[in-house]
């Protein structure tokens, strides 16, 4: 009975829990979880993916915002949390950032997340100070899809490949969840996390001439650009080898950081 309200309760939350142990374990895998290493759980729920965490000999900090979630993962883990190998944290993960969790040392991130909150964890983990060298996600496949593996670049997925290597691992049926979500997810992994493609530009600078570019999406590049940047966006552009008329979806991360470059 304990286990169907809580599967009630993480519905009402936007959780959709894990039923399958072997996406908990691809998940796990896909970001090389190895002894000895600190991970950053976000939405543990009833702890599927905590336990594979702990199997790979990882050091977890969980953390959980419902608090009857967090009473049977307190029971369920009694012993690795005496033992110190899990560390549970009651609270909304974007009050906890990975650079509160995680001020210094190297650690991975590993998730479950509420689909509605896709965004601002994955901008909260790929902009903090103290960066995790890894983070492997169970999101909406549309957005995973979206960051990985389309044709045409967008917003999100330059706003990932700026700092790290994504790759779509595999699609999540939504069978594999109680309550099942009304559309499949899919475990995106995230790479070789770091700043490296930033070096010589400022961060502002780059997230301001990507959010410009894309303002409007049925005008050129150039248009958009010249409203903010006024003509030295037209200056840049030539420099950078791209045409006028290009549109911003079809340029590729690089020539975006060579614009920022250009543009400053």
């Amino acid at each position: 009975m304990k286990n169907r309200k809580s599967h009630k309760r993480g519905a009402r939350l936007g959780q959709h829990l894990l039923t399958n142990p072997g996406i908990a374990h691809a998940l796990s895998k896909s970001i090389h979880i190895e002894k000895g290493e600190s991970v950053l759980e976000i939405g543990p729920g009833t702890g599927m993916l905590t336990r594979e965490l702990l199997g790979a000999g990882a050091h977890v900090v969980a953390v959980e915002k419902d608090s009857e979630m967090t009473q049977i993962l307190r029971k369920t883990f009694s012993k690795e949390i005496t033992a110190k190998k899990l560390k549970l944290i009651e609270g909304d993960a974007r009050d906890y950032s990975p650079d509160r969790v995680f001020p210094k040392g190297e650690y991975k991130v590993a998730a479950n997340i509420p689909y509605y909150i896709t965004g601002e964890l994955i901008r909260e983990c790929l902009t903090a100070k103290n960066k995790p060298t890894a983070l492997a996600f169970l999101i909406q496949k549309e957005v995973a899809e979206r960051i990985a593996r389309a044709k045409k670049e967008s917003i999100l997925s330059l706003s990932v490949k700026v700092f790290g290597e994504p790759k779509y691992v595999r699609t999540v049926s939504k069978g594999n969840f109680n309550p099942q979500p009304n559309v499949d997810s899919a475990i995106l992994a995230i790479k070789n996390i770091s700043s490296k493609n930033l070096k010589g530009t400022r961060e502002e600078l780059f997230f301001k001439l990507v959010k410009t570019g894309f303002a409007q999406k049925r005008k050129t590049l150039s248009g958009n650009l010249k409203k903010v940047f006024g003509d030295r966006a037209i200056s840049a552009l030539t420099r950078c080898g791209l045409s006028e008329k290009i549109r911003a979806e079809d340029v590729p991360l690089e020539k975006w950081i060579e614009l920022a470059k250009e543009i400053k």
